[in-house]
């Protein structure tokens, strides 16, 4: 199993320790519902969608728990695959929130200087969270536009930046060289402050880059 041209390692600890945790800190009676979550999962796989998740709907997995933060949250999500987002919607709706939720079709590279455009128009208010987890290769770019829809204080999270450690390695990789510029970008950038946390589990050894908005 690979996502994003990367191999899955797998190991029964790691597994045990994710199923342990879920089942402790999200029992059958929290919301969304781990029914919710395994019908989410089980048919983006049967739609053929690859087994990864705003900078990115693809099956809406992430867009669920999102959307189910507080009774107000309301998340926008950006795809641009159109099969993606038909099974995302579905699953949104099977979790009854797609009233909180908007599914944008479209290139993130060309759908979010439409967002932030209605941002700075007000037509539409301000993001507290930033979730970007799309092609790797324009990591800093959505970043940078995402900039100008966040309120200070806004956490801007960039998915599997780590890729089994290769973020320490200059390689020709395109992914890879997309999630060092964004670390080195951000740590350049005086208008945020980020830390990279490395994270192990069922989808191997990966980890995010998580930034504060000044």
């Amino acid at each position: 199993m690979s996502y994003q041209g990367q191999s899955y390692e797998k190991d029964p600890r790691w597994s045990a320790v994710d199923d342990y945790a879920l089942s402790h800190l999200h029992p059958s009676n929290a919301i969304p519902s781990t029914t919710v979550l395994e019908h989410a999962q089980s048919n983006s796989q049967t739609e053929g969608l690859p087994n990864v998740l705003e900078v990115g709907t693809l099956g809406g997995y992430s867009t669920i728990w999102l959307a189910n933060a507080t009774p107000n949250t309301h998340v926008t999500s950006v795809e641009v695959d159109p099969h993606h987002a038909e099974v995302a919607r579905s699953n949104i709706k099977n979790a009854g929130v797609e009233d909180r939720v908007e599914v944008r079709l479209g290139p993130g590279i060309e759908v979010l200087p439409q967002l932030a455009e209605e941002v700075k128009s007000g037509k539409r208010e301000k993001y507290q969270l930033i979730f970007v987890d799309a092609d790797k290769e324009n990591n800093w770019n959505y970043v940078d536009i995402a900039l100008g829809m966040c309120e200070p204080g806004a956490c801007i999270i960039v998915d599997n930046v780590v890729r089994k450690g290769q973020l320490a390695q200059d390689t020709t990789d395109p992914r890879v060289a997309g999630a060092r510029k964004v670390v080195e970008n951000i740590g350049n950038d005086d208008r945020l402050e980020g830390v990279v946390i490395q994270t192990v589990g069922d989808k191997s050894y990966d980890g995010f880059l998580f930034a504060v908005v000044k």
